[in-house]
């Protein structure tokens, strides 16, 4: 299950957007967070990643 939390961050002319996905460890079943700052356009492709 991915949950989904998005902050729009500007530099200079460059939009950016923050993606913050929570993810399940396989081993312990414990919930991790994984985010990254990309293009908006990349955003679904990064949350659609198991």
């Amino acid at each position: 299950m991915a949950k989904k939390s998005i902050a729009t961050l500007q530099s200079g002319s460059k939009r950016l957007t923050k993606a913050i996905k929570m993810v399940k460890s396989p081993k312990t079943g414990a919930y991790t967070f994984v985010s990254a700052i990309m293009a908006p356009e990349l955003v679904n492709d990064f949350l659609e990643k198991k």
